[in-house]
């Protein structure tokens, strides 16, 4: 079973249903493996929490 984690913003309940199946979808298109067996891990940053360059993002606002 293929693991597929994206890391990223804070998303609302719609988008990462849009997000999970999209890549759902096309992971299975690609490895030629059925939708049921790919997972889809979300871990989402506050803005607080990832540096860019010394910056923290919530900084550059």
């Amino acid at each position: 079973m293929p693991v597929i984690t994206v890391d990223g913003p804070k998303l609302t309940r719609e988008q990462k249903s849009k997000l999970v199946k999209a890549i759902t979808k096309v992971a299975s298109e690609i490895i030629q493996l059925p939708e049921s067996s790919i997972i889809v891990l979300i871990e989402e940053r506050e803005r607080d929490n990832v540096g860019v360059g010394g910056i923290l993002l919530s900084d550059k606002d």
